[in-house]
């Protein structure tokens, strides 16, 4: 019997696969447990158009996020802030930082796409990923510098 999962089930398929199981386990466990639904001829036809939908969805995001890689691909971000006598900042910048940042540039990347080894505590150069998933990443420089103090 062909079934359209409603929900992941183990050892068989995620949500929205239509898979074959045997006619006994389709009525005796997924639905009574509202895990999958029999797939009949109208649910397989809007199945498949859902599937298309999903898929050109799919294509037009990644193309976005190809755009959005090849904009940030050289970009670096300066950050102006306080630090002591041994170049060691007041505080950390964190992806989030980085983030609000690229933001300001008029890039939107989430904090969860920036990928940086540790958060940063000292002056200099430094680097950042910003990883958009299905092998779409690149490198960004981050530049911390002291903020220079000026007195009246």
């Amino acid at each position: 019997m062909k079934v359209i999962l409603q929900e992941d089930v183990k050892n068989l398929g995620k949500v929205g696969d239509l898979v074959s199981v045997s006619n006994g386990y389709a009525r005796n466990f997924l639905f009574p447990r509202r895990l999958a639904a029999e797939a009949t001829e109208k649910k397989v036809a809007e199945w498949k158009h859902l599937q298309q939908v999903a898929e050109i969805r799919k294509k037009k995001a990644v193309t976005k996020r190809k755009e959005l890689i090849e904009k940030l691909s050289g970009v670096t971000l300066t950050f102006q802030v306080e630090a002591g006598e041994t170049d060691k900042i007041f505080g950390s910048i964190t992806n989030h930082d980085v983030s609000d940042a690229l933001e300001v540039q008029g890039y939107e990347v989430d904090k969860r796409d920036i990928e940086l080894d540790d958060s940063i505590r000292v002056l200099g150069q430094h680097k950042a990923m910003v990883n958009l998933g299905e092998g779409l990443q690149t490198e960004i420089t981050l530049v911390v510098e002291r903020k220079s103090i000026v007195e009246n």
